[in-house]
């Protein structure tokens, strides 16, 4: 990285770190109650370093390939490592003992998966479920109505802990545009945190990107996974 490369970072996240801030003070919230996941996608690992150099504290990734290749390097020391894409099967075992948090757990057959090769590490791997709130068919994710059933079926399982609910809702064009999406995850977090369940705590709600997390936050959010805000564009976004 340049000298004006690391400055513009630096800069970036203490603004993001503000933002913050005043969200959750104008929600009448603390801000040491919000999380906040830098989202890494293609950003090497000598910036995701820098970045934790900078006060972030966890770092998410998108694509199991580009985490292994960056753990490798040294990426994450220093922070935590939540996974935060899609995930299929056959990579499951490549994320247990390296993620803290796997929170793009999208079914029941999944869950199912990662607790098997949880517990032949011996270990209990945190996932949060992800739902698809827009019910939009692009998307992976629980329905609102199956989520219920999905936490029984897989409370019972020892090599995973749910922690919580994860959400990318549609792609917002505007303030507040989202507003109806978090304010129905903040529902099903309420609702599921008054029942008791084995094995489950609701201790995080993710939602909430770079142009909507401030919207997330006063709904409720503790937990916002930004990428651009921190990182700048992507490559393919430019």
């Amino acid at each position: 990285m340049t000298g004006p490369q690391l400055e513009q970072l630096k800069e970036n996240i203490q603004q993001v770190k503000l933002r913050i801030q005043q969200a959750a003070q104008k929600a009448g919230r603390s801000p040491d109650e919000i999380h906040l996941v830098a989202a890494s996608k293609m950003n090497s690992a000598e910036r995701v370093q820098a970045a934790i150099q900078n006060g972030i504290s966890i770092a998410g990734e998108n694509r199991v390939q580009e985490l292994l290749e960056k753990y490798e390097q040294g990426a994450y020391e220093g922070a935590q490592l939540h996974f935060i894409g899609t995930l299929q099967t056959n990579k499951i075992k490549y994320l247990i003992g390296k993620t803290a948090l796997i929170q793009s757990v999208s079914s029941e057959k999944l869950g199912r998966a990662i607790a098997r090769e949880a517990e032949k590490k011996g270990i209990c791997q945190d996932i949060l479920l992800e739902v698809n709130i827009g019910m939009e068919e692009s998307k992976s994710g629980l329905s609102s109505n199956s989520l219920l059933s999905v936490i029984e079926q897989l409370s019972v399982l020892s090599g995973i802990h749910i922690r919580g609910l994860m959400a990318i809702p549609p792609i917002s064009h505007g303030h507040n545009e989202n507003l109806r999406y978090f304010d129905r995850m903040r529902g099903l977090f309420i609702d599921i945190s008054k029942k008791r369940y084995d094995n489950v705590s609701m201790d995080f709600l993710s939602i909430g990107m770079s142009n909507d997390f401030e919207d997330a936050i006063s709904c409720g959010a503790n937990m916002v996974r930004i990428g651009t805000a921190i990182f700048g564009l992507r490559p393919y976004m430019r």
